[in-house]
């Protein structure tokens, strides 16, 4: 079957298959080794998930990080149910784990406009983290970011971009590859 015809959602429909699922699987291992040599052994290190898109990316992820981790998540939002930022973030659940001292690495899903890590780098940085990088499964390059960008899975084109964890109003999260619609 055709894997763009099968992700019909109501009225919106998967215009093409961006990343494969095969691709994908392939660049998560490379990230997860990358991530690994970066760090000394005895490190404590936090990933920090940012759901709800990045629970896919990052559950794959952990699993190929060769050193011993520990993992936590937060919510924030931008979206909504459009295809545009409104530019507002809502921090929606806030991380349990301490992060004073230790080596954090916030995972997203995708850096679009930039607007939720502006608005989180700063309130994870008061927070006192031996080190706070940014891992991210799609870049668009259209973002000025303070902080630079350390793993990027792809760089992605400016199409909107669903599956693997990425959505649109709830729909597309279960596919296994990236489309755009």
């Amino acid at each position: 079957m055709n894997p763009v015809g099968d992700a019909r959602m109501g009225d919106r429909r998967l215009l093409r298959v961006v990343y494969t699922a095969e691709a994908i699987r392939r660049r998560v291992e490379e990230m997860g080794r990358e991530i690994g040599a970066a760090y000394a052994p005895g490190d404590d290190i936090l990933v920090l998930g940012l759901l709800k898109g990045s629970f896919i990316f990052i559950a794959d992820l952990v699993r190929r990080i060769p050193i011993p981790i520990q993992v936590d998540f937060l919510a924030a939002s931008s979206y909504g149910k459009q295809r545009v930022s409104s530019g507002e973030v809502r921090l929606v659940y806030n991380p349990e784990a301490s992060m004073e001292g230790r080596h954090v690495i916030l995972v997203e899903d995708i850096v679009d406009s930039g607007t939720t890590l502006k608005r989180l780098m700063p309130l994870l940085h008061e927070r006192r983290p031996a080190s706070l990088e940014i891992c991210t499964l799609l870049h668009k390059r259209v973002a000025e970011l303070e902080w630079p960008v350390r793993w990027v899975g792809f760089d992605a084109p400016g199409d909107f971009l669903v599956g693997y964890g990425l959505d649109f109003a709830e729909d597309f999260r279960h596919l296994p590859y990236i489309g755009s619609i």
